[in-house]
């Protein structure tokens, strides 16, 4: 599964699954362009694998755009870049809500339509692969704008891979259970709360962000050449028992 000669941005390159992304599309000979707001992960990923860089807060939708210009015209889309906010449903807050909806889902949008912009403008063809999650499908405390944010570019995919199809764009999603990442860390660091969660997942374990990376190469590539529109769990079982 080679990438040699292709392009990829991949967002929220810095950390997680967009840093392992970048990395097993890098060592498949993709030319990377990494976003990210973190300049000091950004220059590390650089030493690493030789990527493009440019540093961008994908809250803001005019440096989104911009960022997405200085990327320039690419082959894929991998959207990575994600937070959450940990907040009940009572306790929610508005600043909550504006920062995970934010990052999680406009900035994934705006990616979208901008490289799905760019790709018609050579031509089309290409393929977009977003970072969904199972939270998206199953209710976890604490999760309710995570969830939200999920959920809604699941469905919003399924309207790029429409919309996009006749010009020979896919887009599809991977939906990780709980990856061992700094994030994740966080918000499943109690043994208390990640245990039960554990052994729900018939494997018995949570996933690592290289197994997350390896299945968005797979969606990339031509091997999935007629799948579009679909949300591929990465999660051990846990949904279908």
């Amino acid at each position: 599964m080679s990438f040699s000669g292709k392009t990829v941005i991949v967002t929220g390159a810095g950390k997680g699954i967009g840093r392992a992304c970048a990395q097993v599309l890098a060592a498949r000979g993709a030319e990377v362009v990494a976003l990210s707001r973190t300049v000091a992960d950004l220059e590390s990923l650089h030493t690493e694998i030789g990527c493009r860089t440019v540093v961008v807060d994908l809250i803001d939708p005019k440096a989104a755009r911009a960022a997405m210009a200085e990327a320039g015209t690419c082959d894929f889309l991998v959207n990575s870049a994600g937070i959450n906010v940990l907040e009940s449903v009572l306790d929610m807050t508005e600043a909550g809500y504006e920062a995970v909806l934010g990052i999680n889902l406009r900035a994934a949008l705006i990616t979208c339509q901008e490289f799905a912009r760019r790709r018609v403008e050579a031509g089309g063809g290409g393929a977009i692969v977003n970072i969904t999650s199972i939270a998206g499908h199953r209710g976890f405390q604490d999760h309710l704008a995570y969830a939200a944010s999920k959920a809604g570019l699941e469905g919003a995919s399924r309207v790029l891979a429409k919309e996009l199809g006749p010009h020979g764009i896919r887009v599809n999603c991977v939906a990780p259970t709980i990856t061992l990442t700094e994030l994740a860390a966080v918000a499943w660091s109690d043994p208390k709360k990640s245990e039960p969660m554990m052994v729900r997942h018939p494997l018995q374990r949570f996933a690592l962000a290289e197994e997350v990376a390896h299945s968005v190469a797979m969606l990339l590539s031509d091997d999935s050449a007629m799948v579009s529109g679909a949300v591929l769990p990465i999660d051990g079982g846990f949904l279908s028992v």
